[in-house]
């Protein structure tokens, strides 16, 4: 059975269900609003960006104060700007850190003032959190892994551009990957280049790989970082083609963001992982506000298509729903996809 703070989560986010769904511990502040903060990892992608623009929404939303900083995928900054936040007062913080590693001592900071934490995107490889936001980032790798199988037969050459091996999200999705084309096509060649989640890199690498290998027909981008990149590249290499062609060389990326569903349509790219930019706002904010209510989550479904689960002892994860996403909304290698302009998908609802 659900537990009724999992069951209230959805209409909590609505100032109307926060005064008539879930009880008098979910009404709103009726003097001075919580102050919480939000440190942005970064603002240089389209991903973040569309996070940026939903945070502000959903903390109104439940009438919390905001404080934000952007650390710009710099640990240090990281560290400096939570210090930043607690010397403001802040009553919980949202933090994204990249480098999952090196939040430990900022982690043990804000547990020492009794300051809730919610990690939204990633998980802290060690410390104490409210709750990680997040999805399943070993389930990204393999449906890009299980898209370009099938497109490829089960043979063939394929580069995978990774993100950052000292984040758990390069780590899982870039695991994942390599695992299931083990097991599940061991004929296809895989190249890893290892990009620090920069996007420059990521071309100068595949550039690089297409040069000695003219014959790869496949590219996981493990986030939108690269796709700018990967596209110009495949173009001056006149390998930017239709499906039609056996030139082709499949695509997949890692986000959902609305030029990466524009490039499906266009066939540009073949298929991207839908990271709900959206949700990740929504849900880290509900979560703070939960937290300093003093709310307790457990494991198991929740009432918005997600699942809690317990990814160490003492820490829970909601992990959300993250689509494969392709041109005609087919199954490849066993794995269902939603169709590139289906209206659930957040890419396709800015504004």
């Amino acid at each position: 059975m659900r537990s009724r703070t999992v069951l209230c989560s959805a209409s909590a986010l609505s100032a109307l269900a926060l005064l008539s769904g879930c009880g008098n511990s979910e009404s709103l502040p009726t003097v001075d609003a919580p102050l919480v903060g939000v440190d942005y990892p970064r603002s240089d992608t389209d991903f973040w960006r569309s996070f940026i623009q939903y945070t502000p929404r959903y903390s109104g939303q439940l009438g919390l104060t905001l404080k934000t900083t952007n650390s710009h995928n710099d640990a240090s900054r990281l560290a400096s700007d939570a210090q930043a936040l607690m010397d403001q007062g802040v009553k919980g913080i949202v933090i994204a850190p990249q480098d999952t590693a090196a939040i430990t001592p900022t982690l043990k900071q804000l547990a020492a003032k009794k300051i809730p934490v919610v990690s939204v995107d990633t998980r802290p490889d060690k410390g104490k959190v409210y709750m990680v936001v997040r999805a399943d980032n070993h389930a990204y790798g393999e449906a890009a892994c299980r898209y370009l199988g099938a497109e490829l037969n089960g043979a063939g050459k394929v580069v995978m551009l990774e993100g950052d091996l000292f984040s758990v999200n390069g780590r899982d999705r870039t695991e994942a990957f390599n695992a299931c084309m083990k097991k599940n096509y061991p004929d296809i060649e895989v190249f890893g280049e290892a990009t620090s989640w920069d996007g420059n890199v990521a071309a100068r690498k595949l550039r690089a790989d297409l040069t000695a290998h003219p014959d790869i027909k496949g590219i996981y981008m493990q986030s939108s970082f690269a796709l700018s990149g990967t596209i110009q590249t495949l173009k001056d290499k006149g390998m930017l083609v239709g499906r039609e062609s056996s030139s082709h060389v499949f695509v997949v990326s890692n986000d959902g963001i609305p030029a990466e569903l524009r490039y499906i349509a266009s066939g540009k790219i073949d298929a991207t992982v839908s990271q709900p930019a959206d949700l990740y706002a929504r849900y880290a904010i509900y979560y703070l506000n939960a937290a300093l209510k003093g709310k307790k989550f457990r494991t198991g479904k929740t009432d918005h298509d997600s699942t809690i689960v317990q990814v160490r002892p003492g820490l829970l994860e909601d992990q959300l729903p993250a689509p494969l996403v392709t041109a005609d909304g087919g199954t490849y290698g066993g794995m269902h996809s939603t169709k590139y302009n289906d209206a659930s998908l957040w890419g396709n609802n800015l504004g």
